[in-house]
């Protein structure tokens, strides 16, 4: 019903920014307008991590690692959401996956909130 394609990731020193991008593709809905959407992260060998999400009045909520470093937003004509990392860390490298709730959440993810999950796009962070 729903499939998200995330781009933007890649290989960066720590200090850099990078801006991911997240492209929802809705079948039987217009716009993500009614959704929460937002970014989960997983390193290797380690847990699928939440890092931020943005419900539909633009509340934004922040795993404590990224605060102050990372901005979730969205646009809901594009159907896209985005994440704005800057102040990188090596710490911050792993699979960032966009993700979809149908309903709003009000406080950080946890992975049974998630309707829909992307295939992921690269960080990595070097030192």
């Amino acid at each position: 019903q729903v499939q998200l394609v995330e781009s933007g990731g890649g290989l960066v020193q720590a200090g850099a920014s990078l801006r991911l991008s997240c492209a929802a593709s809705l079948a039987s809905e217009v716009t993500i307008r009614n959704y929460g959407v937002g970014w989960f992260r997983q390193a290797p060998g380690k847990e699928r991590e939440p890092v931020a999400s943005i419900i539909w009045d633009g509340t934004q909520y922040y795993g404590d690692s990224v605060k102050g470093r990372f901005t979730i937003s969205r646009d809901n004509v594009k159907n896209a959401v985005y994440l704005q990392m800057n102040n990188l860390k090596p710490e911050d490298t792993g699979i960032y996956i966009c993700a979809l709730a149908r309903r709003n959440v009000f406080r950080l993810w946890s992975r049974q909130d998630i309707d829909y999950w992307g295939q992921g796009t690269p960080v990595t962070v070097s030192s």
